[in-house]
């Protein structure tokens, strides 16, 4: 339906490069190479330490369960205060914590309350990262080619995420997993330096409001008054969560029981990695006309991997998949991305991407806490088959909502200033019809 809409284009001009822009995509590509072993490095700790499915599990829990405390938080604060201290201030609080935890993983002194306490202290800061970050990018790029810019920005963060994957489990499978989390700390202190040096001059001044609490109520209001927006935040609820649980939680237990161990699992996570790359690739050059209809398609093959993980496919196979999954997320991504940046007035961006982030997370510490326990009930293959019909089911249903499938690209993006939402509250609370 979408590809007989839309062709892919032809456009090859270079993308509007401006500091803000360059800035970020660097320190995005450092923090990338730096995470995705991390995430490989914890989960490893963990089972090293004589850990079982059920504290890998507790321990992905508490990396999540900060964001859901705090993510709605970080987003009134990012829109209040300069987005760039409050990458910073998080950066930094992500470099001490996983400082101290490569420390005591190293030094043999890490117990399962140590990893839980750390990773929560890394899951504060992305709390208040993650909008932040969001509405930073978001206004630094502007015009038709925002789409172009987005892609280029996670195809650099994603390409990075194919050597951080892939190094971590090779790294893992050489030496201790507390020299990955060293270098993670490391990259978040570099990241943070580059980030201190953002210009936030071209942001309008934010009008006096009556509160934080009133900050997350106009927020609130301005994602209740679009179906589009709630229909897919709910629905990544709970894709977010049964994902999270496959491949943070079973993902390394199939990798040691089937696969080989760690260096396997680092391969697929490299696959899903060059998917994005991919995936961002295309969209770089193609424009699908509805942005949230081809977007929710390709959220189906997200399933796959736990499909392909229950069966379980070999190396290869798995690996295939992964690639398959990532370039659909991309598409998704880079779709979702520009229908923000087209429909939410600027002064609003980190809040509604924090509300975003909070759908997103809310399930996935009790997604990642209850892998265990459902594993130990019905089995680690049936837990698997019911993740991917969760995916299946839910995205299907997204589909019913008429905004998601109508929501077209405009060829130009007005953003809403605060004087024109006082004139007139509808267009920014109205539905999609409205604001096309």
């Amino acid at each position: 339906m979408t590809s007989a809409a839309s062709s892919p284009s032809p456009d090859l001009r270079p993308l509007p490069a401006g500091r803000n822009f360059g800035l970020l995509t660097a320190a995005a590509i450092i923090t990338s190479l730096g995470t995705n072993g991390a995430l490989i490095a914890a989960a490893f700790a963990v089972l090293e330490s004589g850990g079982d499915a059920g504290e890998v599990g507790l321990v992905a829990a508490a990396r999540t369960a900060p964001l859901v405390l705090f993510l709605l938080i970080g987003g009134a604060v990012a829109d209040r205060l300069p987005r760039h201290r409050v990458m910073v201030a998080a950066n930094t609080l992500n470099c001490v914590s996983q400082a101290v935890f490569a420390w005591l993983v190293l030094t043999g002194g890490a117990e399962l309350w140590h990893m839980m306490l750390l990773t929560a202290l890394c899951g504060t800061g992305q709390a208040f990262f993650g909008p932040a970050s969001e509405g930073m990018l978001m206004s630094s790029v502007s015009g038709e080619q925002a789409a172009r810019a987005f892609a280029f920005f996670r195809m650099s963060m994603h390409g990075a995420a194919i050597g951080g994957a892939a190094l971590g489990g090779a790294m893992i499978a050489a030496m201790d997993p507390g020299w990955v989390l060293a270098v993670d700390a490391a990259a978040f202190a570099v990241a943070g330096a580059l980030r201190a040096f953002l210009d936030v001059s071209h942001i309008p001044a934010r009008a006096p409001g009556g509160g934080l609490l009133a900050d997350l109520r106009d927020g609130w209001h301005e994602v209740v008054g679009r179906p589009w927006l709630w229909a897919v935040v709910l629905q990544f609820s709970v894709v977010v969560a049964v994902v999270g649980a496959a491949e943070a939680v079973y993902g390394p237990l199939v990798a040691r029981d089937e696969l080989g161990g760690a260096r396997p699992w680092g391969f697929a996570l490299a696959a899903f990695g060059v998917g994005t790359l991919g995936g961002a690739l295309l969209m770089m050059r193609w424009k699908p006309r509805r942005l949230l209809l081809a977007g929710t398609l390709c959220v189906f093959p997200l399933a796959l991997p736990s499909a392909g993980l229950a069966i379980p496919l070999p190396v290869a196979g798995l690996c295939a998949v992964m690639f398959v999954t990532g370039v659909s997320i991309e598409v998704f991504g880079v779709s979702w991305m520009t229908a923000l940046h087209q429909e939410i007035p600027e002064e609003k961006l980190s809040r509604v991407a924090a509300y975003d982030w909070f759908g997103s997370v809310a399930m996935v510490p009790l997604a990642t806490a209850a892998a265990g326990p459902v594993e130990t009930l019905v089995g680690r293959g049936a837990a698997l088959w019911g993740c991917a019909g969760l995916i299946v089911l839910v995205t299907a249903g997204v589909l019913f909502v008429p905004d998601v499938r109508n929501l077209t690209r405009r060829s130009t993006v007005a953003k809403v200033s605060v004087p024109e939402q006082a004139r007139s509250s509808a267009d920014t609370e109205g539905s999609v019809g409205g604001l096309g």
